[in-house]
């Protein structure tokens, strides 16, 4: 199996789990890693990760399971058994839409408008083009994202500017954007948080999928 993520601490979190993950940052070329990556072994596709909140009934920490990936105005569906396995498995998680985009969406005004244009649950910025990838060689795909930033909240400039290209985070820069806006401070904190509840339910989702990430359940 190949893991997708797109920041340095997601791939920490599925590192043990004997899996090969790709950290995909700013996506630039993920599409062509992912395809060098797969080979006649690999039994299935794994998006993994935070995404922002695009339901304004999802908190942070929800995780959603998607039973259908977006990519633009193609809806590529999810192997129904893998993610049955992934939701059933995962505390509270709800399944539904979740659509791919090239760049963060940072704002609440954009978050309203992509909602109410594909209906989706959640955005990141990898699971199209997985999702895209493993129709490519007919492989199973699944993604598991949980909610960092919610639907009525933005993200503040300064944890855009934190964002490097190859999925880490640029403390210094975060701290510059701060200080030439300090009244983002609050904001800031408020993100930080949220973050530390999406990432809790990433640790606890993979603990309790174990070392197949559920694939390997059913996938013999």
């Amino acid at each position: 199996m190949i893991v997708v993520v797109g920041l340095a601490f997601e791939a920490k979190i599925v590192a043990d789990a004997g899996m090969r993950v790709i950290c995909s940052g700013d996506g630039r070329n993920l599409a062509a890693s992912l395809t060098r990556a797969i080979d006649a072994e690999c039994g299935g596709l794994l998006s993994f990760g935070v995404a922002g909140g695009l339901d304004p009934s999802l908190e942070p920490g929800t995780c959603v399971v998607a039973s259908e990936i977006l990519s633009g105005l193609v809806r590529i569906p999810t192997d129904i058994e893998w993610s049955h396995k992934l939701a059933s498995t995962i505390p509270d998680a709800v399944c539904g839409t979740i659509v791919g985009v090239p760049t963060p969406v940072a704002h609440t005004d954009a978050k309203r408008a992509l909602r109410a244009r594909t209906g989706a649950l959640a955005v990141d910025m990898e699971s199209h083009i997985v999702a895209e990838i493993g129709a490519a060689h007919g492989l199973p795909v699944a993604a598991i994202r949980v909610i960092t930033d919610p639907a009525a909240r933005a993200l503040p400039k300064a944890a855009l500017a934190a964002m490097r290209p190859n999925g880490t985070t640029d403390i210094l820069a975060m701290v510059r954007q701060v200080m030439r806006q300090p009244r983002e401070l609050p904001a800031l904190m408020r993100t930080a948080l949220d973050a530390r509840a999406a990432r809790a339910t990433l640790v606890r989702g993979r603990r309790l999928l174990g070392p197949g990430l559920g694939l390997a359940d059913f996938a013999t």
